[in-house]
């Protein structure tokens, strides 16, 4: 996984404090701060590299929110500085480390938070390099555990952090706002083809400073014509504060796994659960290679190796239900794999209604979508209720809006349906079901 990205507010070039010493920021930069990020594993990025003459533009605040450190110097009480730290503390519980010249007297408000003072020599330069360098790279190690630094989320009962649009993949598109007419060009160019995709993806040049919501769309773009080796060059060359976000590296490691290399997807989402903890959506990503790796192992052949894969996929799925029992999609999954086993797991009867209660529950609180459908038609094949898998059928249906989506729930239903045909004869309902799905789902 690439090195976690630390973003640097701070002044840059030579400017003077409230006494009239001039300070050399981008030396302070240079001699101190970056080489204290690097010392703690990180990768500096710095704010003024993100500006364009002195006006915050929406990138910068992409970077700004994305980044998961942040270093800021409060030094000359600097306006720019002061308000991306406003900003930053307002979204982000902790991971931001204040530093500032020791002849600085720090406004009342932030006079309180705990900051690390460097020295300055008569020229305005560093000095005492070594001793600040440690200071902050010990500070940036430590912050990984620390739950909250910001003021607001200590002092406010009951703060909780806004969920940043980038973290949920399916609604990203309806919930970042940028240039309707892209938007529109990348909606159409999903319908006509990679080349369509590709040919706006040219039209935006370089992707370094291109906007976060821009390159999400184009990426899942891709997704949905399956374009993986597109995808996953995408992914590589995008900035490197959007690409190191979880939810681009768990699209990276879906589009590995697609393209055969299953074994780099399991280092991406392995890396991603040591660095931040299983989640709902990592574990089901995760639990997807070693079903296809189970597949795999039994087209070869290899019943004790599928065997042994099967078991994990069904760990991994039920990791990721246990993580957040709201995401019915890791549950669904589990339970799926818990009936092709041979014998079936007996787990699969308990958890069955459990995944059915989270899924009816997200569906009464929000607008339903394909998925909730869909898992619904899979719960009700899954306890042989033809009546309730036709009557959510009928809905899913009405609700595709990828082709993929389709595909995977009719490849779900096609094992269940086999597994059972190889244990005794199954109503003709089932393949009904799954005709159905392909046929609206190839038009898509």
């Amino acid at each position: 996984m690439p090195a976690k990205l630390c973003f640097v507010l701070m002044p840059f070039g030579r400017k003077p404090d409230s006494g009239g010493l001039t300070i050399d920021f981008d030396k302070v930069y240079d001699r101190v701060i970056k080489p204290a990020i690097a010392r703690s594993g990180m990768e500096p990025v710095r704010a003024d590299e993100e500006q364009a003459g002195g006006i915050i533009h929406k990138p910068m605040y992409e970077r700004l929110l994305l980044c998961e450190f942040a270093v800021a110097d409060l030094t000359t009480a600097n306006a720019n500085v002061y308000y991306e730290l406003g900003v930053r503390h307002a979204v982000r519980p902790a991971s931001t480390i204040l530093v500032f010249a020791d002849t600085t007297r720090l406004p009342f408000d932030v006079a309180p938070l705990r900051g690390i003072p460097y020295k300055l020599d008569a020229t305005g330069e560093p000095d005492d390099v070594e001793a600040t360098i440690e200071a902050i790279s010990t500070r940036l190690k430590a912050a990984r555990e620390v739950p909250t630094d910001s003021p607001l989320f200590e002092l406010i009962d009951g703060m909780q952090p806004q969920q940043v649009p980038h973290e949920k993949t399916d609604a990203f598109r309806d919930q970042v706002e940028y240039s309707k007419a892209l938007k529109s060009q990348l909606r159409d160019a999903r319908k006509r083809g990679v080349d369509a995709v590709q040919s706006v993806e040219r039209q935006l040049g370089a992707l370094e400073g291109s906007e976060a919501g821009v390159l999400i769309d184009l990426m899942l773009s891709y997704r949905a014509r399956k374009a993986w080796p597109e995808m996953i060059s995408l992914v590589e060359r995008m900035p490197r504060p959007i690409q190191s976000t979880v939810m681009v590296q768990e699209q990276y490691a879906l589009a590995l796994n697609r393209n055969g290399q299953g074994e780099k997807a399991e280092t991406v989402l392995l890396d991603l659960i040591e660095a931040r903890g299983p989640s709902s959506e990592t574990c089901g990503i995760l639990g997807r290679v070693y079903k296809d790796r189970w597949a795999s192992a039994l087209k070869d052949g290899d019943t004790y190796l599928a065997a042994g894969f099967l078991d994990k996929a069904i760990a991994t799925y039920a990791e990721g239900f246990e993580t957040d029992p709201r995401d019915a999609y890791p549950g669904v999954n589990a339970v799926t794999l818990m009936e092709l086993r041979d014998p079936p797991d007996g787990r699969r009867s308990e958890l069955l209604p459990v995944v059915r209660y989270a899924v009816k529950r997200k569906m009464a609180l929000g607008k339903p979508d394909y998925w909730d459908y869909a898992t619904l038609v899979e719960l009700a094949v899954l306890e042989g209720n033809e009546r309730d898998a036709k009557e959510a059928l009928v809905k899913a249906l009405s609700e595709i809006r990828e082709k993929w989506e389709a595909e995977t729930t009719v490849n779900n239903l096609r094992l269940i349906r086999e597994c059972r045909e190889r244990r005794g004869p199954v109503a003709s309902w089932y393949k009904d079901i799954e005709d159905a799905l392909a046929k609206t789902g190839s038009r898509h």
